[in-house]
């Protein structure tokens, strides 16, 4: 076990920050196989590990592929898979402790939006509803249980039953939070429904090919005309990580102390960038303890000036150097 899990949510600097990353690269180095495999692959010396630069980050692909583990799987582990086509193989993570993600996700919400119980939580996730594993459907029902509001839930279908809802909450000033899936939510944009100050309307991204894909701007200028409402909110997560980061506005991405992104050269993978340019995003999430806390993303980005992430596109091809000689051996 990692000694003192609860530190990471606790982490109030950059030097606090480092030195638990530094802790967890050397448990998990110690504890997981794949991970361990990956470093030795890179040449990488462990005990030279001295910076956030220098830990090396495991490509995301790894989570098709393989158990990544740094603790045994159990009867208690909870399986959380990514959405996928019938050509692709879904992310599997395996989830040893999901009380950690339950405490990441909560801290993160209220550390950005207050306490759940002042919100009337309405998810628009119909994609995510229709299969098992879903981190996302699991944070929104946790959620909207601590909202405790009668009207908190989620929508399949039944947009009508949604409509008189959203009109009812309008009338008595609730403050709400609509989350969704962005094709469900254009969805309802269609059937011109406008709301208030009171709303908060926050996509998770993915058309999953229901509707054609937009860039953010686009996205959310067409959110914006058909709901009346300005900004936008967005959620950044994904099946690999515990952790989530939140945009209130434009784009720009913030996150709890205990998650940082990193942006990597495109042609050099290896290398951190530090001038504010477009590169591949890395994470560093301290709560995936039994995981593995140090990923490379397909996701393209930028850290701007204010150290906040601005998302740019993504990327499909293999970018790290060594990768499908690893898939291809184990």
């Amino acid at each position: 076990m990692f000694n003192n899990e609860n530190n990471v949510f606790n982490v109030a600097s950059e030097a606090e920050f480092l030195e638990q990353s530094l802790r967890l690269f050397r448990f998990q180095y110690e504890h997981n196989s794949i991970y361990k495999q990956w470093t030795d692959l890179l040449k990488i010396n462990p005990k030279k590990v001295n910076a956030l630069q220098d830990i090396p980050f495991l490509p995301i692909e790894f989570f098709k592929q393989h158990k990544i583990v740094s603790s045994p799987i159990t009867s208690k582990t909870v399986e959380f898979t990514s959405s996928s086509t019938t050509s692709q193989i879904p992310s599997t993570h395996y989830v040893n402790d999901v009380s950690l993600y339950e405490k990441s996700f909560l801290k993160c919400f209220e550390l950005f939006y207050g306490s759940p119980k002042e919100y009337c939580i309405l998810a628009l996730l119909p994609n995510y509803l229709q299969r098992k594993g879903s981190s996302l459907v699991y944070m929104c029902d946790k959620l909207i249980q601590l909202s405790g509001h009668p009207f908190s839930g989620f929508f399949l279908d039944n947009s009508d039953e949604l409509i008189l809802k959203i009109e009812e909450l309008k009338r008595y000033n609730q403050k709400t939070l609509l989350i969704g899936v962005s094709y469900a939510l254009m969805d309802l944009c269609d059937k011109h429904i406008s709301l208030n100050e009171n709303f908060i309307v926050m996509e998770t991204g993915g058309m999953k090919g229901r509707r054609k894909e937009l860039l953010k701007p686009e996205l959310h200028g067409y959110l914006k005309n058909g709901f009346q409402i300005n900004p936008i909110h967005s959620e950044y997560g994904m099946t690999e990580l515990l952790s989530q980061a939140y945009s209130t506005g434009n784009g720009v991405f913030q996150s709890p102390p205990w998650l940082k992104f990193l942006v990597r050269e495109v042609d050099d993978p290896l290398h951190i960038r530090n001038n504010h340019k477009t590169g591949g995003i890395n994470v560093i999430d301290l709560a995936n303890i039994y995981s593995c806390a140090f990923i490379a993303t397909k996701d393209l980005g930028i850290i701007n000036s204010e150290n906040k992430l601005e998302l740019m596109g993504r990327y499909d091809h293999s970018d790290v150097r060594g990768c499908n000689l690893m898939l291809s051996e184990y």
